[in-house]
């Protein structure tokens, strides 16, 4: 259990930073108007018994705006990539082509961007729970502190600790609300 102050806050926003950043690497991967090697590389394909990230298997290219290529380090593996990019429920059909895959990106129809949007709204609400937790958490934490035996610290000393708590959930759900609506507006974009 945290002891004093200082540590109480670090490690709520240490939480909320990985929130934010858990939510930004989400959003790289919801498609916008064009092809984004992002939207595949952190798929886990079964790669000899162990789940491995799509990026660490092959060079994922964009050749076209509207297509990616994904060419394996092991020829062997392009079997075991199409099939985890299907599982991924993306919406796309991983063409083989020889030694290498190839994904033709539909146009988004309006409904499909909607979807997105819904998409990426959802994991940004689930990443403030998460805020929301680290904020509960700390705020336990200072009322722990009142009740420690040797250090002393006032009412207002604790009240203080949970406002500057508070403030660090509103900075950091502000960040979020902006990252999501860059990402709506991108995807919204014709």
């Amino acid at each position: 259990m945290s002891t004093d102050p200082d540590t109480i806050l670090m490690e709520a926003e240490e939480h909320m930073i990985k929130a934010r950043d858990y939510l930004d690497a989400e959003l790289k991967g919801i498609r916008a108007g064009r092809a984004s090697p992002a939207m595949v590389e952190f798929i886990k394909v079964d790669y000899y018994g162990s789940p491995t990230e799509l990026k660490s298997l092959a060079v994922v290219s964009v050749p076209e705006a509207t297509q990616l290529l994904i060419k394996p380090f092991d020829a062997s593996s392009v079997g075991a990539i199409r099939n985890a990019i299907e599982e991924a429920n993306l919406g796309i059909n991983p063409m083989v082509e020889d030694k290498q895959i190839r994904i033709n990106l539909p146009t988004l129809t309006t409904d499909r961007r909607k979807q997105l949007v819904a998409q990426a709204k959802k994991v940004g609400e689930e990443q403030k729970v998460v805020m929301r937790n680290a904020r509960r958490d700390a705020n336990k934490h200072a009322d722990s502190l009142a009740k420690q035996d040797g250090v002393h610290y006032s009412e207002d000393q604790i009240a203080d600790l949970k406002d500057e708590i508070q403030n660090l959930l509103k900075k950091y759900e502000n960040a979020l609300d902006e990252n999501m609506s860059k990402k709506a507006d991108e995807i919204m974009q014709v």
